[in-house]
């Protein structure tokens, strides 16, 4: 569904009163309730507030919550405040944000099947392969707002960044780009991943609890068909990735493929429950 073609659903002044009662929170004739939420920052109490109308039904899927302005006249309470609690609950799958349109509720995740993707290394290997890498750059840098928003930080924030081309049998069968929140890896920079993959280190960081997966097929431009050694019609397999370790965001890549190379499939099974992923 396009976000530009949504019929919105507005809260309605009942539900809005919701929002009212967060504010009284804050206000010295509530010291009950004041003293209970001191321990929690004010973005968390946010938050907090913001998840609960979601999941009490209150604030259905593809409801269009109130803007920034909305809140922070509601709630009195700083644009940074807000803006951090919406950033980390869309980061979190609870809020969709669409410019121009305004901040939704996001629509529940499927329960079916969760797609499994293995290290390059290890689907080479299975197909009787060898397994190279070349690295072209590890480095800092400061997150541009559209990484920032993937990560859940704020722009300027410093994340990881990989370049690698990885090759079968010497022939470049993926340009992985990826960039990595410091806060849940921050020994990637560390890593020769010309021995190990950036997808194995994450595995060893910590469990990886969620996957969000695009794939789109795409021309590549001539930074990318130089690095994979193809020709100017030779389409590719971009598939932009987002893995999240105890909740947080791990890690976004994006993962291009020669459509003549590369082949990505699987069996899916619906499962009982969530199991990790190998990203």
């Amino acid at each position: 569904m396009k976000l530009k073609t949504r019929k919105p659903r507005t809260l309605s002044p009942a539900e809005l009163k919701g929002l009212d009662t967060l504010a009284r929170h804050r206000s010295p004739s509530f010291h009950l309730a004041e003293h209970a939420l001191a321990s929690k920052p004010l973005f968390q109490q946010v938050k907090d507030h913001i998840v609960g109308q979601i999941e009490s039904g209150k604030w259905p899927p593809d409801t269009r919550i109130p803007s920034e302005n909305e809140l922070i006249d509601k709630l009195s309470i700083s644009r940074m405040t807000i803006h951090r609690a919406l950033r980390e609950l869309t980061s979190e799958g609870y809020l969709t944000r669409a410019q121009g349109l305004g901040t939704f509720v996001a629509a529940p995740k499927a329960q079916s099947a969760l797609l499994t993707i293995r290290p390059i290394s290890d689907e080479i290997s299975k197909r009787g392969g060898i397994h190279t890498a070349e690295v072209y750059l590890l480095a800092e840098e400061k997150a541009d707002l559209e990484i920032a928003e993937a990560l859940g930080l704020e722009p300027g924030a410093l994340v990881y960044r990989s370049v690698i081309v990885h090759h079968a049998d010497g022939l470049p069968v993926q340009l992985a780009d990826r960039y990595v929140n410091p806060l849940v890896a921050p020994d990637f920079i560390k890593q020769d991943f010309s021995k190990i993959t950036p997808s194995h280190y994450l595995f060893q960081v910590g469990p990886l609890t969620r996957a969000e997966h695009i794939f789109e097929a795409i021309i590549p431009d001539l930074r990318t068909r130089t690095l994979l050694k193809i020709g100017a019609s030779e389409p590719c397999l971009l598939l932009t990735r987002r893995t999240w370790i105890h909740e947080k965001v791990a890690s976004r890549a994006r993962l291009i493929h020669p459509g003549s190379r590369f082949k990505i499939g699987g069996i899916f099974t619906p499962p009982s429950s969530l199991s990790p992923v190998v990203g």
